[in-house]
């Protein structure tokens, strides 16, 4: 799966070549080069889009202003969309094959690749683009090609949200990535869990999305309630990398005074014993975020009764 990968690995490897083998890379990338430019002229036309797809988001982390070249380029995000718009009906009844997850898939890897940029994020975001995509993440399929495209989906979110941008966060409150997020942590695979529960940790950290969040009984209920079926389940089949965005969204949450009070009452006992202990023994990090949780939740105060805990799952 490629989501949220680091750029800087290639990089590396690139400084590292001797300067014959630079040489021949940079042959080389001048022949790929031409080879972008045609295969992004390809994509407007149906007859050799699907090849164009899958060759352009194989290169997608190796040609640096690939986004800008899509975005501005003449009919290429239209061709995009036209793939995702073209699959609504294959979602729901649920029909979609493993071939239309791929193809779909592959545009919707160019469209993370835009949404990374800082060149054309910003336009990405006031086409409200990201919107395409809700109706993926609302489908409930186990299939593999229904949780292949949530999880491309999701990438998509997740890379706009890793900029931690004001704009961005702005943007995510006036749409239903919360509540679609939630469901997901609440019933996805694991790397769906991770993800989505990624996406709510960075709205979380940012003032506004915290705020929003904490606002009302119901929101923070909500998250508050499938934050806790989690912890249940992990306890169960742990693991590290879901728990860690678990705790994270814990401990944000308990930055808010009226948050940290109900959380004093409805925080699941497996946080607060050893049930973790040797998932997070070699996790300093987590161990570290847990452990300020807890101390957080220390002092008492008075309980806000607008803020009152919800009804943990037995």
């Amino acid at each position: 799966m490629n989501i949220l990968i680091p750029q800087s690995r290639q990089t590396f490897m690139n400084t590292q070549q001797p300067p014959a083998a630079a040489a021949a890379a940079g042959t080389l990338q001048q022949v790929d080069r031409e080879k972008i430019y045609e295969w992004i002229l390809e994509l407007s036309s149906p007859d050799t889009r699907e090849n164009a797809l899958l060759e352009l988001s194989k290169k997608r982390e190796v040609v640096p202003d690939l986004a800008p070249m899509l975005w501005h380029s003449f009919g290429t995000i239209a061709a995009l969309l036209q793939e995702i718009v073209s699959i609504y009906p294959y979602i729901n009844p649920p029909h979609l094959t493993a071939h239309q997850s791929n193809r779909v898939c592959n545009a919707l890897a160019l469209l993370q690749c835009v949404a990374s940029h800082p060149e054309t994020r910003s336009a990405f975001l006031q086409a409200h683009i990201p919107i395409f995509l809700y109706s993926f993440l609302h489908t409930v399929s186990k299939t593999r090609p229904f949780e292949y495209l949530r999880l491309t989906s999701l990438g998509v979110i997740g890379a706009l949200v890793k900029t931690d941008e004001q704009d961005v966060i702005n943007f995510l409150l006036t749409t239903e990535i919360i509540p679609l997020c939630l469901r997901i942590m609440e019933s996805g695979s694991e790397l769906s869990k991770t993800v989505a529960t990624f996406i709510l940790q960075k709205i979380l950290l940012d003032e506004t999305g915290l705020s929003y969040i904490c606002q009302t009984y119901e929101r923070f209920s909500h998250v508050a309630m499938i934050l806790g079926k989690m912890v249940l389940s992990l306890a169960k089949e742990q693991s590290a990398r879901l728990l860690k965005h678990v705790v994270r969204c814990y401990l944000r949450l308990s930055d808010n005074p009226r948050a940290r009070e109900a959380l004093r009452q409805c925080l699941p006992d497996e946080l607060k014993d050893n049930t973790f202990a040797k998932c997070l023994s070699d996790d300093k990090s987590t161990k570290h975020w847990l452990a300020q949780l807890l101390k957080n939740l220390e002092t008492t105060t008075a309980t806000d009764p607008r803020m009152l805990p919800p009804a943990m799952p037995q």
